[in-house]
């Protein structure tokens, strides 16, 4: 049975001079997992929001979108709003209650349900999703992982029969979102819900979904299980967004329509492809120390939020080495944000001392922030203030020698031109986030702190990110950044550091850092350690399997 069908669905937004969706037409099957991906700006939001009627955004609109056989627009309200779910992909914009068990009961409640039932309902998703310890807290004590754990509890309450969800694990580290991830599998196995899922991160998803459906500038370009989406795409730019298996093994000949999508299954692989081959000894060449001076100093740094209020940082020590890209990792609610605000001087510390320069934090004032220091927040839409977007970069420029130069430049090398007439709020999380870099880097700072700047990025624009990061690391810029991305970290960073319980566990050079670890390394070293312990990388794996 057809749950949704959507025929020549064509949509633009007011004043924009392109189509988002250009002739959609896609069925989703009752009890189907499909993953929908594709470049950031491609119109996957776009799409998903049509099927939520309430989230619809206006805008110029042709064909027809069917639930259940009756078009979406003839569905009642309150059908539509218990039998399709929908997750945000920042958590924070979905909870709307106090309480933990306020958020479980606020849908069922606006519906109209008894007391009796609500309280069955709450206590069932509570059980089914481990928040039994923590059902009674605030809402703002949980961290990324317990708060979209929390949304899909809530949306389940309401007993939907299918969940649409846009990039839900975008803000989450590595191991909340597998643990995020599964629990949505089980409710596809166990009680048959029908899934559709925006991802840019397709380690995990990608194995798990029916069928995927890669888009390009407002259109279908591929559907089909991932064996066929392998095959559709190899020849296409978004090919580097696969899992690390995927590229891994295509590239070593893995047989057409067979090619392993999971870890587990590129070991098999690489056992069969590395048999009888003499392995290179394992060496420690890869370890390094980087010198040179640095830029800013963290020693024994202690902040809280409120005077009573718990340590969020306990004796932070941290070095950031000028000219480098420094990359610091860890799980939800351990105080990375915390800690990058704390080092621009937006926070400040009850104990301990922060140089930049060489210069006390505290001797600075106003001359740090924004001048020496570029701040990229985790949400981009908090430095968005024009109604379009070249206003807002403008801004930034105001001034400047060769201003409309460097605005053209920036907008080129982001791959932001063809969106500057466009209203920021319109924009995919991917535009968003890349026109927020863009007002950042125009104000060339000395500094660049980055909070998950790769958050809503597909491969491509990973790789532009990288190319940004490498010309200003060139001419001696220092970057900064809190990630949940461990592929882009291992591939592109300097340094690498574990942030655990407010404080610097460990910190390194990039091999030292992640060979050896379980969770917190690359797919390509949990797949090769037992043949090439120090790799870390697709193409260093790629490299060495060639070679050997």
């Amino acid at each position: 049975m057809e749950i949704f069908t959507i025929k020549n669905l064509t949509f633009k937004y007011p004043q924009s001079k392109n189509y988002a969706l250009d002739n959609i037409s896609i069925t989703v099957n009752k009890g189907e997992f499909l993953l929908l991906c594709g470049k950031s700006g491609c119109g996957k939001t776009t799409l998903i929001r049509q099927m939520k009627a309430v989230l619809a955004p206006a805008g110029e609109k042709s064909g027809e979108i069917y639930y259940k056989g009756k078009p979406l627009c003839d569905v009642p309200e309150r059908i539509a709003a218990q039998e399709i779910g929908y997750v945000m992909q920042n958590p924070d914009r979905q909870i709307v209650t106090d309480k933990v068990w306020h958020e479980l009961a606020f849908g069922l409640e606006n519906l109209g349900y008894k007391n009796s039932a609500i309280r069955i309902r709450a206590a069932e998703m509570a059980s089914y999703f481990g928040i039994q310890n923590w059902f009674h807290k605030d809402v703002k004590e949980l961290s990324g992982g317990q708060k979209q754990i929390l949304n899909l509890a809530s949306v389940m309450a309401m007993q939907p029969g299918v969940i649409i969800l846009d990039e839900p694990t975008s803000q989450l580290c590595n191991i909340a979102a597998q643990e995020f991830l599964a629990l949505l599998k089980r409710l596809n196995d166990e009680l048959g819900i029908t899934v559709i899922i925006i991802e840019h991160r397709l380690e995990n998803v990608f194995a798990m979904c029916d069928r995927a459906a890669v888009m390009d500038k407002g259109k279908i370009i591929s559907i089909g299980s991932p064996q066929q989406t392998i095959h559709n795409i190899k020849d296409d730019d978004f090919f580097d967004a696969m899992p690390v298996p995927v590229k891994i093994c295509a590239s070593l000949g893995a047989p057409e329509y067979n090619v392993p999508v999971n870890v587990n299954e590129g070991r098999c692989f690489l056992e069969k492809y590395l048999k009888g081959k003499a392995l290179p000894n394992a060496d420690d060449t890869y370890y390094k120390e980087f010198g040179g001076d640095n830029i800013i100093e963290a020693s024994d740094v202690w902040f809280r939020y409120d005077k009573n209020g718990e340590d969020v940082l306990k004796g932070l020590n941290l070095s950031v080495k000028k000219g480098k890209l420094t990359c610091v990792l860890g799980g939800n609610g351990t105080g990375k944000t915390t800690m990058l605000y704390t080092l621009c001087g937006l926070y400040k510390p009850y104990r301990g001392k922060i140089t930049v320069k060489g210069r006390n934090i505290k001797k600075w004032g106003s001359g740090l922030y924004g001048k020496v220091i570029g701040v990229l927040p985790q949400d981009p839409t908090a430095l968005f203030r024009r109604d379009n977007v070249y206003e807002d970069i403008s801004e930034c420029a105001a001034g400047a020698e060769n201003a409309d130069k460097k605005i053209e430049e920036i907008s080129r090398f982001l791959d932001i031109t063809d969106i500057l007439d466009e209203h920021p709020y319109d924009l995919s999380g991917g535009e968003q986030q890349r026109c927020a870099l863009a007002k950042v880097l125009l104000t060339e700072p000395e500094i660049l702190i980055l909070d998950e700047p790769t958050k809503g990025f597909d491969g491509f624009h990973k790789r532009k990110l990288a190319e940004i990061f490498k010309t200003l690391l060139d001419i001696g810029i220092t970057v900064l950044m809190v990630s949940h991305d461990i592929e882009f970290c291992a591939e592109y960073a300097d340094i690498c550091a574990l942030c655990f319980d407010g404080g610097i566990t460990v910190s390194g050079n990039v091999k030292e850092f992640f060979s050896g670890n379980s969770f917190y390394t690359t797919s390509a070293n949990r797949m090769a350690r037992e043949y090439f312990p120090y790799a870390v990388t697709a193409e260093e794996v790629k490299e060495l399997c060639i070679t050997t």
